[in-house]
């Protein structure tokens, strides 16, 4: 059984699962917009996307962003997926992530987009 994320419970007050796909991509979630040291004894887990709502936006910020989520996705998950592209793009005051990824034991490319305001 898979934990829904976020947390909840379903019509019948059980704790929500939800099925491997949409686990994995709850999975990506987790580690994209959870910031370093925000986790009892995981202080490295996360990657700093939510720190960037300081920092202004510009192309080469979205580059390095690229970077630093790839290495935090294969840190946390390359045991799990793998990874075939990370893709972050600046228009104005908005971040696009986008993430194609496969598991293991299914060869098919998914892939998973975020949107934030900055």
């Amino acid at each position: 059984m898979n934990i829904d994320f976020p947390f909840h419970t379903d019509a019948h007050g059980r704790i929500a699962s939800t099925p491997d796909d949409d686990h994995v991509r709850d999975l990506i979630e987790q580690i994209l917009f959870t910031n370093p040291g925000e986790r009892v004894n995981r202080p490295a887990f996360g990657s700093g996307l939510l720190q960037m709502v300081f920092q202004p936006n510009s192309p080469e910020v979205a580059a390095a962003l690229q970077f630093t989520l790839q290495a935090a996705l294969q840190q946390w998950l390359g045991n799990r997926v793998l990874l075939r592209g990370v893709s972050v793009t600046s228009v104005e005051s908005t971040l696009e992530v986008i993430v194609q990824y496969s598991v293991p034991a299914d060869p098919v490319v998914r892939t998973a987009q975020f949107t934030r305001e900055l």
